[in-house]
């Protein structure tokens, strides 16, 4: 269960996903984006936040992961720094970038693991949402956790055949869509 908390974000995840978008290689549309979906898993340990966007910008869609900190992050990607009204300023990653991503992601492909629920701080359990995606690992022998983590950015990715996934479904795209494998 992802524990979420009932707070205010300045900037929000969307307006700090706005400004850094432009300056992704692999975001090439100057459209405004959109929230299409999202879902989340969670860290073992209970430290760092882990969210990913499915996000639109005019007839393109893109795969958006992002890590939440407490602290800065030695090496990762920063999208930027928000702060929240309840656990303070939080440093935003970009997934790929961040190792507690990779490694949740790889296990959640080994396993065969689903997104989580959420409930808010008070053990209340959050309501699935309709726009909220579904996301789930293949599964695949245990050895192949030591593989690399690909991230598809834009969607529909090119995942090679038999590779292991992890897939997502959300309104609108009902069959599920490849967001990342092991190679």
């Amino acid at each position: 269960m992802a524990v979420v908390h009932r707070a205010e974000l300045s900037p929000s995840k969307l307006e700090l996903l706005a400004q850094w978008l432009p300056g992704c290689p692999w975001f090439e549309h100057a459209e405004p984006i959109e929230r299409i979906s999202a879902f989340r898993f969670d860290d073992p340990d209970g430290e760092v936040g882990l969210e990913t966007f499915i996000v639109g910008s005019g007839e393109m869609r893109f795969h958006v992961p992002l890590t939440y900190r407490g602290a800065p992050l030695d090496g990762g990607t920063l999208v930027g720094t928000m702060e929240h009204s309840v656990l303070g300023q939080r440093w935003v990653y970009d997934g790929p970038s961040d190792p507690v991503y990779v490694d949740v992601m790889r296990q959640a492909i080994v396993t065969g693991a689903r997104d989580v629920d959420m409930v808010l701080d008070d053990g209340t359990q959050v309501p699935r949402l309709d726009w909220w995606a579904t996301a789930t690992g293949s599964g695949a022998e245990p050895s192949a956790a030591a593989l690399g983590l690909v991230v598809a950015r834009r969607l529909p990715a090119d995942c090679p055949p038999n590779a292991p996934t992890l897939s997502a479904s959300w309104l609108g795209q009902e069959t599920p869509t490849v967001l990342a494998w092991l190679a």
